[in-house]
């Protein structure tokens, strides 16, 4: 299946909705899913007009995670799969590190499930919204596949408790539990994670793209730092604003009660 088929883009007023088109696997994350998605996110990032980006599934999940079908095909190569391992490991590495990469908000859109690398994905966007009936889980620990890779995003996202009952239990939490985790940021009526969303991301979408960006990657550089590094790298990421035109603009449209005309917008 080529990239179109598995990826939809939709864009409005400075929103871009990527929607995985796999309902029969779940979405699941195949070498040539993962591959449709890094594409996706580099033209996003590419693309001037696109502000924020909104992460959906079409279908019964998000992502049920990596194609169980897929790896165990590739059992029977020569090397009993492991070069093709190794290479869907690192593609979707990559793919995570990229969402935290992109200097544009990512948010995730949450119905039905989202488990393994499918909560990964979840994980590594920036914000997500669940419906009710969403559940999340790391059940990989079930069939012998410890949930390794997703707990690094899983783990900077929640506590390490709960990022260790969801990887040691397998367990689905429910849409409340993930959102107690601090894995998604609001619940709300089934059905409508998509629309809450695109409301966020329309609401994010207004502000300075720039200041959007320098924001977003201090913010995930400095989080690893020790303290006195952290404040060094977020006080030269506060220069920065500070000296881009849009700062200035800012400051001024607030003290002149008027809408703020950003750069490039």
């Amino acid at each position: 299946m080529n990239a179109t088929a598995l990826l939809r883009r939709d864009d409005d007023s400075g929103v871009a909705t990527l929607t995985l088109q796999s309902p029969a696997s779940r979405n699941a994350l195949s070498l040539a899913m993962i591959e449709a998605l890094l594409d996706g996110f580099a033209a996003i990032e590419a693309d001037p007009a696109a502000r924020v980006v909104v992460l959906a599934g079409e279908g019964a999940a998000l992502s049920a995670g990596h194609d169980l079908k897929e790896l165990q095909a590739h059992r029977n190569d020569p090397d009993h799969g492991r070069a093709f391992f190794e290479r869907a490991m690192a593609r979707c590495s990559e793919l995570m590190r990229a969402i935290v990469a992109l200097p544009k908000p990512v948010i995730a859109a949450v119905e039905g499930v989202a488990t393994a690398a499918g909560c990964q994905l979840v994980a590594a966007c920036d914000l997500a919204v669940a419906g009710a009936d969403a559940r999340f889980a790391l059940p990989g620990v079930s069939i012998g596949l410890f949930c390794s890779t997703p707990l690094v995003a899983v783990g900077r996202a929640v506590s390490r408790k709960h990022a260790m009952e969801m990887a040691l239990t397998g367990e689905l939490c429910d849409a409340s539990t993930a959102e107690r985790f601090g894995l998604v940021n609001r619940v709300v009526p089934a059905g409508a994670a998509l629309a809450e969303a695109r409301k966020l991301a329309a609401q994010i979408a207004a502000r300075s793209a720039a200041t959007l960006a320098i924001g977003k990657g201090a913010f995930y550089r400095q989080i690893e730092m020790p303290l006195d590094q952290a404040y060094a790298l977020a006080a030269r990421a506060m220069l920065d604003n500070l000296l881009h035109p849009d700062s200035a603009e800012g400051a001024a449209a607030f003290l002149e009660k008027r809408p703020p005309r950003w750069e490039g917008a």
